[in-house]
Order: C-alpha cells, then sequence, then structure tokens
C-alpha cells in the first residue's frame, strides 16, 4: 500500500483509507466488525476515518483496535452531539476532542475535522476559538474541515486547519478542479471522499441518501459509458490520483470489497485516455454542478 504525506502535518496516510461509517450500524455482527477493522490493517490501510454520527463506529473502533493503535491514524469529526452542550459552539469542539478520546480509548486523535457546518456557522468567532483551543490543547494532531463549496474554500485560506476532506469522484469534480489544489499548494493534506460516488452504475441510490441519488441523475447526463475497467475501480483509480489528494476514502461492510479496492489502487493512475473520457464527460454535461457533503 503507498502511503503519502498529509500535507505538511508530519503524518504518512495510507492511499486507502478506511470510511467507517457502516462499522456503527447496529445489524453489523461484532466478529464481522473486528475481522473488517483488522483486516484493513492487514492490508495496509492506516486511516481510519470515523465521526460521532456514524452509530457505534467510534465505540468499536477503539474496542477493537486498542492493541493496534501505533498501526492507526484515526480521523474523526466533532462540533455536536456532546451531551449537554449546544452544537456548533467552541466548547462544543472542546468536549467533543474529550468524547472521542474515550470512545476510542486512545490518549490523542490524529486528524479531527469539523463535520461540514456551512460557512456562516463556520466563520462564528466562537467556533473559530474553538479550533484554535483544540489545536493548543495537545489532543489533536491536525485540525480539518469536512465539507464543500465557499465553507471549505474559507476554510483553507483561514489557516487553522492542516487538512480538508471533501467528494472527489467522476459524478463530483467541482471541489477536485479548484479548492483541493489550492489546499495542496499550501500543504494543506487532503482527503477524498465519495470516491466511488456510491456506485451510481447500479441505478439504485439508498433510500435517503440525496447525494446519492443526485449522482446517479449525474451520471446519466454525462453518459458514461463502459470501458475496460469495471466501475469501481475505473472511479477509484480516478479519486485516488487526482491532483492534490493524499488520500481515498472508501466505505465497506466486507473484507473482499476492500481487498479488491486495495488491487484496484496498487494498479496505479488510470491511462490518461480513461482519465480525459471522464473529465470530458463532465464538461460536457455541467451545469453548475456543486459538490455533495
Amino acid at each position: 500500500m503507498e502511503h503519502r504525506p498529509l500535507g505538511a502535518s508530519g503524518l504518512q496516510v495510507s492511499l486507502l483509507g478506511l470510511g467507517a461509517g457502516a462499522i456503527g450500524s447496529a445489524d453489523l455482527a461484532e466478529e464481522e466488525v473486528s475481522r473488517l477493522l483488522h483486516g484493513a490493517l492487514d492490508l495496509g490501510i492506516s486511516l481510519i476515518d470515523t465521526a460521532p454520527s456514524y452509530g457505534a463506529s467510534e465505540e468499536r473502533i477503539g474496542r477493537h483496535l486498542a492493541g493496534r493503535r501505533e498501526q492507526v491514524v484515526l480521523s474523526t469529526k466533532v462540533g455536536y452531539g456532546v451531551p449537554g452542550v449546544p452544537d456548533w459552539t467552541g466548547d462544543a469542539i472542546v468536549a467533543g476532542v474529550d468524547l472521542a478520546l474515550r470512545r476510542l480509548r486512545t490518549d490523542r486523535l490524529d486528524v479531527v475535522h469539523l463535520h461540514s457546518c456551512p460557512l456562516d456557522v463556520l466563520r462564528r468567532e466562537d467556533l473559530l476559538e474553538g479550533v484554535r483551543r483544540m489545536s493548543a490543547s495537545g489532543k489533536v494532531r491536525v485540525p480539518a474541515y469536512s465539507g464543500e463549496g465557499d465553507a471549505l474554500e474559507f476554510a483553507i485560506g483561514s489557516g487553522l486547519f492542516g487538512a480538508v476532506q471533501a467528494s472527489v469522484n467522476a459524478c463530483d469534480q467541482r471541489s477536485m478542479r479548484n479548492a483541493l489544489p489550492a489546499a495542496a499548494e499550501r500543504g494543506i493534506g487532503v482527503i477524498a471522499k465519495r470516491a466511488l460516488a456510491n456506485a451510481p452504475w447500479l441505478g439504485r441510490p439508498a433510500s435517503g441518501d440525496q447525494a446519492a441519488a443526485i449522482y446517479v441523475e449525474r451520471f446519466r447526463q454525462m453518459a458514461l459509458a463502459p470501458g475496460p475497467l469495471p466501475w469501481d475501480e475505473l472511479f477509484l483509480r480516478f479519486a485516488a490520483f487526482s491532483e492534490g489528494i493524499s488520500a481515498c476514502l472508501v466505505g465497506t461492510r466486507r473484507l473482499e470489497n476492500l481487498a479488491r479496492l486495495v488491487a484496484a489502487a496498487a494498479k496505479g493512475p488510470l491511462p490518461e485516455a480513461e482519465r480525459e473520457r471522464m473529465l470530458q464527460a463532465w464538461d460536457r454535461a455541467d451545469r453548475g454542478w456543486t459538490g455533495q457533503i
């Protein structure tokens, strides 16, 4: 597994990271969670990304990987969900770090994102002061922001964040072309999410997942025809080898799926003709499409 610098943070992260949303699902048995987490590390994946909104994900990661902490770059989110503390306040950020430390059974967090708050919230001075307090606490190595659009651009220019997370895939190229190269130039690490665009080639977005439904429609309008590569490999290699990307998150419930994607990423960048085909399909269909959170 290739490893890359997370910007100028000093951290090294695996090219593929595990998006741990599915790990929090109540219908995923503990033995399956353990197999997936340990299997990911055995495949060479070091970056694991979670959030307090992902059900029991943080607690399960802490429980199953406590003995392998030194092999993991732990990434989580803050800003909400702290009992007794108003959401999106400086206190929610600082208290959220302590809550995540307990759930993840660790004395430090490697990357901590503000979880997709909009620009009007992100610009509030009490919130920015909370980020400064978090950074000065010694409990967080890299303060980060996860989001899209004008809020992402503000975060990149603020000087407060060492990493950002945004959607990057063939059906979501806006941030990839604008904000994220600027982040990389500033030494800000870039974590790409939604690399597979929720598999729009299947035409069956999950119920209630607005972004997945949008990707299905964009995929239709882009008129992407099948090529020589499987769809998941095509999308993954497009995202993972885009300019400035430090790591690319993939989410799955099955270790076999993860192993297949690791093997696909090991093939390196797409053939230039395939990459150009996906870029041109976006250019033809784009109607001011925005990044999906």
